[in-house]
């Protein structure tokens, strides 16, 4: 094969072209596939998932031999969504990126909800794909046929940051190096490369014009948006001017300098704390962290600001997505910094309903939180008088906050049987057998809130990210998050709804072949409780049985054995576990063997719900 490029003579060497990237001879590399694994290793690409599929095969040889299955190394799943997830997972922890290939039309309809996923929680993952040859004559009949696609990216495109199809080496290149960068710049999200089967096979040539590979620094991402100083002043003034102001926060935790600042600028102005959408963003233990006030609070308020907030709606009108606020004042201020805006499709109406702003900075938490404490204290220190309404109101809070967890203590007290696994019971026997582990939640269900019950005060201690709801993600998610932190050696939980598992249970094998340590805990309840619960309520709406209401929600007759099923994988298996006595010894004994062995470790345990 030969990259056109413009020569004098063919006796002279080739001229570079002007601008873009620049030619160089990578030594070695015989094929096209084999320049994309040079590129993959400049990246410093440590893990590629993939389910595996022909229209890659060049690329998947090049990975494997003439890159040595290291960096990347190949992290084969038994599903596309499940390669995906594992990648969204471990890219949002580990300093270096992770990528998932999909296979042709077929394997990139597989991904879809795991790329939507990615989408909406706002995750960088690049995903490559492949095409069979765009050219007819090159085809094989029926199969080469059913599975090209003339535009593979639109069935994505409505869903991703960016997408784009090469169609030659060079250009493979440099779509995946602008693909990278715009994946991981802020807002982050997911990317769509594809290659064309026919570049990857391509035979080099001598006289082949090929990227600098040894200048990938140069293509470095950009730095995030940085608020403007006058309107970070502004809010300053309307915070320390506020009586009754109320920090929402979502999913600060991913981003460590913004969890850190937002600690400090809360404890300056003794700012209750709210996360939303069941994200982490601020200490649990901590006496700002008022979460289960947020109704109370929100009736009062003067000011929310608004920290990376996904649904305004939701965080300032709703208690939770069933239950409206009583009352939310029409005077109450609103400060939004955010960079929502910079992230949206006219296709996915994600964003939520349309909310009244006083003050709109679109900029990174992780700059603009630093910058409003520094800007509310340079207020505070020309008026003294407010330090002492301040700490009245740090005092009022704290004991808001005290009150608040000595009631949830007691509930889960209330609830917990000697015959039974309540979801309070879960949470405590869970509690007391990790709280002294360097630990990580990787993932949970919306079923079980262990924020209530257990202390988590570092950012990293609570990965938990549903995307765009749909199921089946859980299992691919926790994969990648574990991976990313086994080499800190944290211990690593999975909160796993059964529901969820059965859709992607294949994710197990991922699991035990890679040797993941990773504390997956089934939440069996049996059921699509929450379906299950809205089908109870309509019928109560209706006048009709509540009794059916199990019909076509619960996952009985028969009952899954999750323990015999992650046997079947060579997977550490306990359970089904019905009673706290069992459940205290099958935590013990698995923490005991993920320490031991390095490998993956589940416990069935079925949730009595009420």
């Amino acid at each position: 094969m030969t990259t056109p490029g413009p020569t004098s003579d063919k006796n002279e060497k080739p001229v570079k072209p002007s601008g873009g990237l620049q030619p160089a001879k990578i030594p070695g590399a015989e094929y096209g596939s084999d320049v994309i694994t040079d590129l993959l290793k400049a990246l410093d690409v440590e893990y590629i998932a993939f389910n595996p599929g022909a229209s890659f095969s060049p690329l998947h040889d090049s990975i494997v031999n003439y890159g040595g299955n290291k960096k990347p190394e190949v992290v084969l799943c038994c599903h596309e969504g499940v390669a995906v997830d594992i990648a969204r997972g471990y890219n949002l922890v580990a300093s270096k990126p992770m990528l998932a290939i999909v296979h042709n039309l077929v394997g990139l309809l597989q991904a879809n909800m795991a790329i939507f996923n990615a989408w909406v929680d706002r995750a960088p993952v690049l995903v490559l794909g492949a095409t069979g040859p765009l050219t007819i004559e090159n085809r094989r009949p029926w199969i080469d046929w059913i599975h090209t696609s003339i535009d593979q990216g639109n069935v994505v495109r409505n869903f991703v940051k960016w997408d784009n199809q090469a169609v030659s080496v060079t250009g493979a290149i440099e779509s995946i190096l602008r693909g990278y960068k715009i994946s991981n710049t802020e807002p982050k999200g997911p990317v769509y490369v594809c290659l064309d089967h026919a570049i990857q096979m391509s035979k080099l040539d001598k006289q082949d014009n090929l990227p600098d590979l040894t200048a990938v620094n140069r293509y470095a991402l950009p730095p995030s948006f940085h608020p403007a100083p006058d309107d970070i002043k502004k809010a300053a003034e309307l915070l320390v001017a506020a009586k009754h102001p109320v920090v929402m926060a979502d999913n600060l935790g991913r981003k460590p300098k913004a969890f850190e600042a937002l600690i400090k600028l809360a404890e300056t102005m003794a700012l209750p704390v709210l996360d939303t959408l069941g994200k982490f963003s601020f200490p649990t233990n901590h006496p700002l962290q008022l979460t289960g006030a947020k109704e109370e609070l929100l009736e009062k308020t003067d000011l929310v600001l608004a920290l990376d907030v996904f649904d305004l709606e939701l965080s300032t009108k709703y208690v939770n997505i069933s239950t409206p606020v009583k009352y939310f004042p029409e005077t109450a201020k609103i400060i939004d910094i955010s960079l929502r805006n910079a992230a949206m499709k006219s296709w996915a109406e994600d964003y939520g309903r349309l909310q009244p702003i006083d003050l709109d900075i679109t900029a990174d938490t992780s700059f603009a939180i630093p910058t409003l404490t520094a800007a509310c204290l340079e207020i505070l220190a020309e008026q003294p008088e407010k330090q002492k309404q301040i700490q009245n109101r740090f005092d009022t809070l704290q004991q808001m906050h005290d009150t608040i967890r000595a009631g949830w203590k007691q509930d889960a007290e209330k609830a917990t049987k000697p015959d039974s696994v309540s979801r309070e019971c879960l949470a405590t026997e869970v509690w007391n057998a990790i709280k002294d582990e360097d630990f990580v939640v990787v993932n949970n269900t919306t079923s079980f809130d262990p924020k209530k019950l257990w202390d988590l005060s570092k950012h990293y201690q609570y990965y938990v990210g549903g995307g765009g709801g749909g199921i089946g993600f859980g299992i691919g998610w926790a994969i990648g998050v574990a991976l990313a932190n086994r080499p800190l050696n944290r211990l690593c939980i999975d909160i796993q709804p059964d529901g969820d598992l059965l859709y992607t249970s294949r994710g197990r094998w991922t699991a035990a072949h890679q040797q993941i340590p990773l504390l997956v805990i089934m939440y069996n309840n049996r059921s699509y409780f929450s379906t299950e619960a809205h089908q109870e309520r309509i019928a109560e709406r209706r006048g009709r049985p509540v009794a059916n209401k199990g019909i076509g929600t619960t996952i009985v007759e028969p009952t899954v054995d999750f323990a015999k099923h992650a046997e079947s994988y060579n997977i550490y298996g306990q359970g089904p576990i019905e009673n706290p006595e069992s459940l205290r010894t099958a935590l013990k004994n698995a923490i005991a063997y993920i320490k031991e062995t390095k490998k993956p470790a589940l416990i069935d345990v079925v949730i009595t719900m009420v």
